[in-house]
């Protein structure tokens, strides 16, 4: 007899196939990360901290979320740091929702809002993206109901990159007053819509990102909320003192410090990397979702011949299903010379 809630017995644990994934040895293109080393100076601020003598004290955060209010272009009291994305996602669901509770997950989606939905036992409602007409806002609103407490707009959408605009994600958020409109903009830097600005006018909103996909930062694990004031409150309530380690401050710290370092990369990735795999992809007449990410959910006829033939010359991509069992691949974009060279491999695939 199990110790703990009878209902996670049957659950399955969120295990993304993250062994064996050498950066020197492989081009990574499976996890819609930074394809290059974070700059200099990033590096130098750990390697000075580590020096420092202070390994064996507590984190503390100085003025860390008054830097990204500033970046972010809201109030200090609106921001609260998170221990990466996936914690904030967490956070929110667990704040506001209790056992039997209605979310609202559009589907296919990143699977931890299922996962921790599955922990609290909520209700999941799903209505469908489809390729036509991506988010189905309508479907959406007219889901919502007495026992909605969260609704989640993945924006842009993992895996199809699916973009919502900031006036829908308002429409919605006014549709449903008493939940919690959970806005992931976990890659908004490269599609640069978000709904920050709104957020005095819907204080329902609440914003997550992260340093890990833009910044490069996914290992040291450092994300923010944003949201109105008062909710901010209360999260922090629920948020543990020590849960953001000090690696993630300093790095961010420095990050901060040069932003136009990682900026660069990302107008290289959507300026010239994305166009030149979309125009690939439409000239072989191959179907893919419209994204306004780092990737593409791409699919070909063989695409199990697609991610292995990659893997053998030393590129790896992400095999990722649609909802009618219809088997896709996911392709982060990368410099332009990476994607060069993805384009030269798949020359021979189509």
């Amino acid at each position: 007899m199990s110790i703990f809630k009878s209902h996670l017995d049957a659950m399955s644990a969120y295990v993304p196939p993250l062994e064996g994934r050498d950066p020197v040895q492989y081009t990574l293109l499976d996890f819609n990360e930074r394809t290059v080393p974070v700059a200099d100076h990033i590096r130098e601020a750990l390697s000075a901290f580590v020096d420092s003598g202070r390994l064996q004290m507590y984190p503390s955060y100085g003025d860390i979320a008054q830097r990204i209010a500033e970046y972010a272009g809201v109030l200090d009291g609106q921001v609260m740091i998170t221990n990466g994305s996936d914690h904030g996602i967490e956070l929110i669901i667990r704040s506001a929702c209790e056992p039997g509770d209605e979310i609202i997950i559009p589907a296919p989606s990143f699977a931890m809002y299922g996962q921790v939905a599955g922990v609290e036992n909520l209700v999941v409602v799903e209505p469908q993206y489809s390729f036509e007409d991506g988010y189905p806002v309508e479907q959406v609103i007219a889901s919502v109901t007495d026992k909605t407490r969260v609704v989640v707009v993945c924006n842009p959408n993992n895996p199809s990159g699916t973009l919502v605009s900031a006036e829908d994600v308002v429409r919605i958020a006014k549709a449903a007053p008493r939940a919690a409109i959970l806005v992931d903009e976990c890659y908004f830097e490269y599609s640069g819509v978000t709904v920050a600005a709104h957020l005095n006018e819907c204080p329902n909103l609440v914003i997550t990102r992260t340093f890990s996909k833009t910044w490069g930062l996914p290992s040291i694990r450092f994300g923010y909320i944003l949201s109105a004031a008062e909710n901010i409150q209360t999260l922090l309530n629920v948020r543990g003192p020590y849960d953001i380690n000090q690696f993630a401050v300093v790095a961010v710290s420095a990050a901060l410090e040069k932003p136009d370092l990682s900026m660069a990369y990302v107008e290289e990735v959507m300026t010239q990397s994305k166009p030149m795999m979309e125009a690939f992809l439409n000239e072989h007449g191959l179907r893919f979702w419209p994204s306004a990410a780092n990737y593409l959910w791409v699919f070909p006829e063989d695409p199990v011949l697609w991610c292995e033939t990659l893997e053998k010359s030393h590129i790896l991509v992400r095999p990722k299903a649609d909802l009618d069992g219809r088997q896709g691949v996911r392709i982060t974009l990368g410099t332009r010379e990476q994607t060069e060279r993805l384009l030269w491999v798949l020359e021979g695939l189509v």
